[in-house]
């Protein structure tokens, strides 16, 4: 793992939105990997005004998003697909026919998992996976668990990613109790992986990652066996950890 230290957020938006900028600038057709949540949303305000300013070209761009709510339905202003839309698809040239979200409201979670999975095997590959982390270590929606899954799959969410995640909402209960995401291996199979880490809150699950130890009680883990990981970093978020 390669740990960037940033001054605070808007920092380390910025740096990640260059360096996906940059992939983009050298491979028009990449395949992104997204996620959704806090920690990217200044980092799609940066591609955004690169677009607007016609420093960069999504026409060619594919896009794979990490999970989404299920059941939920798409023009729910919860679900991840109206986030992705609202904060970043809408405000630059991708075509539509080149996003991939998993469908939350898929009448078989199963069946949507194989569709989603087959879909990334069928594609060029992942050239660069986008990343948050939870207080708990989840990576997408894969929880702490005694397995972790390697494919995308249905997955029944942690009371404490329920509780992170109630801000969202009117309250916990009515946050979905359910998600599809990318299962650990198809994180790990992306050719680099980005991931946001900011905000003191985030200093504890932070400080896990520069031990030598893998765990599925920390999915995060997995991370360090990944032999291109840029992890952006705030000051807060790395308060507890001795890197230079």
């Amino acid at each position: 793992m390669k740990f960037v230290v940033c001054e605070n957020y808007d920092d380390m938006s910025k740096k990640g939105a260059d360096i996906i900028a940059d992939l983009i600038k050298k491979k028009p057709d990449a395949i992104l990997g997204l996620a959704t949540g806090n920690s990217p949303l200044g980092l799609y305000s940066e591609l955004a005004a690169k677009y607007a300013a016609g420093k960069i070209n999504f026409s060619k761009v594919q896009t794979f998003n990490l999970d989404e709510y299920y059941k939920i339905k798409q023009a729910d202003p919860q679900s991840y697909y109206f986030f992705m839309h609202e904060n970043f698809f809408s405000k630059v040239n991708i075509a539509s026919k080149n996003i991939d979200i998993p469908f939350g409201d898929a009448d078989d979670a199963v069946e949507e998992s194989k569709r989603y999975h087959d879909k990334i095997a069928a594609s060029k590959g992942i050239d660069i996976q986008l990343l948050g982390i939870g207080n708990n270590g989840h990576i997408g929606f894969n929880e702490p668990d005694d397995a972790l899954s390697a494919c995308t799959h249905n997955v029944l969410l942690t009371e404490s990613t329920i509780e992170a995640n109630s801000r969202y909402f009117k309250s916990a209960d009515e946050v979905p109790k359910e998600a599809l995401t990318m299962g650990i291996g198809e994180i790990m199979s992306a050719r680099q992986i980005l991931l946001l880490i900011s905000g003191k809150s985030k200093a504890a699950v932070a400080k896990t990652l520069t031990d030598n130890f893998v765990t599925t009680q920390i999915p995060a883990s997995f991370l360090k066996l990944h032999q291109n990981v840029t992890v952006l970093i705030d000051k807060d978020a790395a308060s507890e950890m001795k890197i230079k």
